[in-house]
């Protein structure tokens, strides 16, 4: 599985200097959402990215400050929900209560409710199938336009399109439960092409919920929008609400680059270093000032999908079943 894989990137770039800036970006974006179908279905990436995560030489960045120890909790726990998201079926999200899964053959996820948090998690999948992968390389920009938005930005026409064909259903469930269960928050969250999706689900839902609080916890995330998309992000949500966790190297945040007119929201949250045993595992993350700090995660060019982009805050994305019962 290595030396294929290998071979087959090796292939990849050597045929980069035959292709135009615009096909060399498609192609990537294919070999990207290929190598993540192969990565996290295969039984041997358990051993294989955990080895190469515990070998791997952490960036040599001297953090400003850890965060605080109540918010690497929740980042703990909507990887878990985002991981679950993988799973065929998920009667108990996290060990809570599912209030609706998407039907199999579009976007896929689910929504739950956490009654001791008071609050409603709407968590969608990442890269799994063909589907998928369509969606992730049909990367024109085209104007946002969702139910409850409609302004000028323009955001990743697979992304928005992934939203769009479930966002009724958001709308609907997560209403419902707002009216049975008044002053409960919601949280958006997801994995790689599912934190894509809950970027442009959040400031879509938020307007029709009025003044619920809305939160927005992504994880490996590829850039989802413009400029004009980032400023809208930020305003709607307000950057106190938004949580962009990044995982040391991981290439996929910087997959979609900025030359084709792409930009990421603030605030990032960056691990930038393995958490030792008997040490605050808090202190291994740091916020991000903006959304392109230059010397967080991006200051390290994309590598593609890779071991990091399958490993955040403790779960292997996508091979835990035990997080949906």
């Amino acid at each position: 599985m290595d030396r294929l894989k290998a071979g087959r990137f090796s292939f990849v770039s050597a045929g980069f200097t035959r292709l135009s800036p615009m096909n060399t970006f498609v192609l990537s974006c294919a070999v990207f959402a290929l190598s993540l179908v192969t990565l996290a279905t295969a039984s041997p990436v358990t051993t294989s990215a955990s080895a190469a995560i515990a070998n791997s030489t952490s960036p040599s960045i001297t953090p400003r400050s850890g965060i605080l120890s109540a918010l690497y909790g929740d980042l703990v726990l909507y990887t878990q929900y985002s991981s679950a998201t993988y799973q065929l079926i998920c009667p108990r999200p996290v060990g809570r209560t599912l209030i609706y899964q998407f039907p199999p053959l579009g976007t896929q996820g689910f929504i739950a409710r956490d009654d001791a948090r008071m609050e409603i998690v709407v968590a969608f999948r990442g890269t799994a199938d063909l589907k998928d992968i369509l969606t992730d390389v049909e990367f024109d920009l085209r104007p946002f336009v969702s139910p409850g938005i409609m302004e000028g930005s323009l955001v990743h026409h697979g992304f928005l399109d992934a939203y769009n064909n479930v966002a009724q259903d958001v709308v609907r469930y997560v209403t419902q439960q707002l009216v049975a269960h008044p002053g409960y928050r919601v949280i958006l969250t997801g994995h790689s092409l599912g934190g894509a999706i809950a970027a442009i689900a959040a400031p879509s839902l938020k307007p029709v919920l009025g003044t619920v609080t809305v939160k927005l916890y992504t994880f490996g995330q590829p850039r989802v929008g413009d400029v004009n998309f980032v400023r809208s992000v930020e305003t709607i949500l307000g950057q106190e609400n938004i949580f962009r966790a990044v995982h040391t190297m991981d290439g996929v945040p910087t997959m979609v680059p900025t030359i084709f007119g792409y930009a990421h929201f603030a605030s990032e949250y960056w691990q930038h270093e393995e958490p030792i045993p008997l040490q605050p595992p808090e202190n291994t993350v740091r916020k991000c000032t903006g959304g392109e700090d230059l010397t967080c995660s991006a200051q390290f060019p994309s590598g593609g999908i890779n071991a990091f982009h399958l490993f955040y805050f403790g779960q292997l994305m996508s091979l835990n079943p035990t997080l949906c019962f």
